[in-house]
């Protein structure tokens, strides 16, 4: 699947994945009344919101991205209901030929580890019968079990070629508490860098691994660390945006051939049409103004890169 997802960040020229994230409030009124007429103001109402709004947006951007990554809180939030709406935009973003990043941000051991991974980008069988529970094509895993907790998921990555972002230095304020707490002199987060090369070293693609890592737009410079400690594998970088992160602060993510980083923005691009800057396409345009933020960053980015 890393081999898919470099060929279509090639062929777009557009290192941009879009954060499928969408909170009720982002959503457009006529939207959210459209639904609840339908679903009543429920759970079910809520999910019904979220995948029409899902739909308009990836119906605005798919031929402009490679892969977008819903964050599964958003939907969990509205309980089983969310959960299916979740699952219908993975499967409508695979007709659309996007590659989906499913942000869950699993992190356990054992048997534990190896449920998640089955449920997300691996297979369960039941009876005589083989299912792709949700079926995202990466996920986003935390490390802080070590080893025991990442082995579960590279072995499914390796039966199904499908692949992991690990969190590594995180976009947020807070992530220096533990992050950049030095052992043996060095920062955490550099040792985990090390780990996720290591851990991506025997699950290569043609040029990348299929084990990469999560380090935040709002840390350039080390941005430019990790990538001499991770040359193999691709950097999901968050932060972009809303969070502050440019197009300038993103040139050290990136190899020198222009690859080996993916940019992830959510709400600036979801929902564009609050910004002002967008504002003149309104709220019944909201996917209209969303691919024109997509717009607006692909230039942002590779006017930084060139």
């Amino acid at each position: 699947m890393i081999d898919k997802l470099v060929e279509k960040i090639k062929k777009t020229n557009a290192p941009i994945v879009v954060g499928l994230d969408p909170m009720l409030s982002y959503i457009p009124e006529h939207i959210q009344k459209k639904a609840f007429q339908e679903k009543g103001e429920t759970l079910e109402g809520a999910a019904e919101a979220i995948w029409q709004f899902n739909k308009g947006i990836v119906d605005a951007v798919y031929d402009l991205i490679p892969a977008v990554k819903p964050q599964i809180a958003m939907y969990e939030q509205f309980g089983i209901p969310g959960l299916m709406a979740f699952k219908k935009t993975i499967d409508y973003c695979h007709e659309k030929d996007l590659v989906v990043i499913g942000d869950v941000k699993r992190g356990d051991i054992g048997s534990t580890s190896a449920a998640y991974a089955s449920g997300h980008i691996g297979t369960v069988a039941v009876g005589s019968r083989t299912f792709h529970p949700f079926g995202e094509d990466f996920i986003t895993v935390n490390p802080y079990l070590g080893t025991d907790g990442i082995k579960p998921f590279t072995d499914v990555c390796k039966e199904e070629k499908k692949g992991l972002f690990i969190l590594v230095k995180t976009s947020n304020p807070s992530s220096g508490e533990f992050q950049d707490r030095l052992i043996d002199g060095r920062p955490l987060y550099e040792h985990v860098g090390e780990m996720v090369a290591q851990w991506g070293a025997d699950c290569m693609g043609e040029s990348y691994s299929y084990v990469g890592a999560v380090a935040g737009a709002t840390y350039p410079e080390m941005g430019r660390i990790l990538r001499k400690i991770m040359p193999k594998s691709y950097i999901l970088v968050p932060g972009y945006g809303a969070q502050g992160g440019r197009g300038a602060d993103l040139v050290h993510f990136f190899n020198e051939d222009g690859l080996g980083a993916i940019v992830n923005s959510s709400r600036g691009i979801i929902a564009a049409y609050k910004q002002e800057a967008y504002a003149k396409f309104g709220p019944e345009h909201f996917g209209e103004a969303s691919r024109a933020a997509v717009e607006d960053m692909k230039k942002d980015i590779n006017e930084a890169l060139h």
